[in-house]
């Protein structure tokens, strides 16, 4: 009975997250609540995914040090943290363009993933 109430509880909590994502995701692609160049903010965090190879995008907060993201979470199911494992290259929406990034993640009791941004800019 808990292992169907938990996973009851999971699915409504992942479903919560993709409505969420799918109203703020938009907004802060276009550049609405990104970090400035030392600060912290929203960002879209683009992934590719390990299984399908498709891009998957998911809306975080981060902190920013010129080109230095920084991304956690403490959930150790995060698919977006098992994504960049697998590939590290990413892209990173600030105000309004997708920067290529590449990943560095550290697993722990908070997983942190380091986005180091590219010069060249991605349409």
């Amino acid at each position: 009975m808990i292992s169907f109430v938990s996973r009851k509880r999971d699915q409504v909590l992942r479903a919560g997250f993709r409505a969420l994502n799918a109203v703020v995701r938009p907004a802060v692609r276009a550049g609405i609540g990104n970090p400035l160049p030392l600060g912290a903010g929203a960002t879209v965090v683009e992934t590719r995914g390990r299984r399908s190879g498709l891009p998957r995008q998911v809306p975080l907060l981060s902190l920013r040090a010129m080109d230095a993201v920084v991304v956690s979470t403490v959930r150790s199911d995060s698919q977006w943290i098992a994504n960049l494992e697998a590939t590290p290259q990413a892209r990173v929406w600030i105000g309004g363009r997708a920067r290529p990034a590449s990943a560095t993640v550290r697993r722990g009791p908070v997983n942190v993933a380091v986005l180091h941004l590219t010069a060249n800019r991605v349409g």
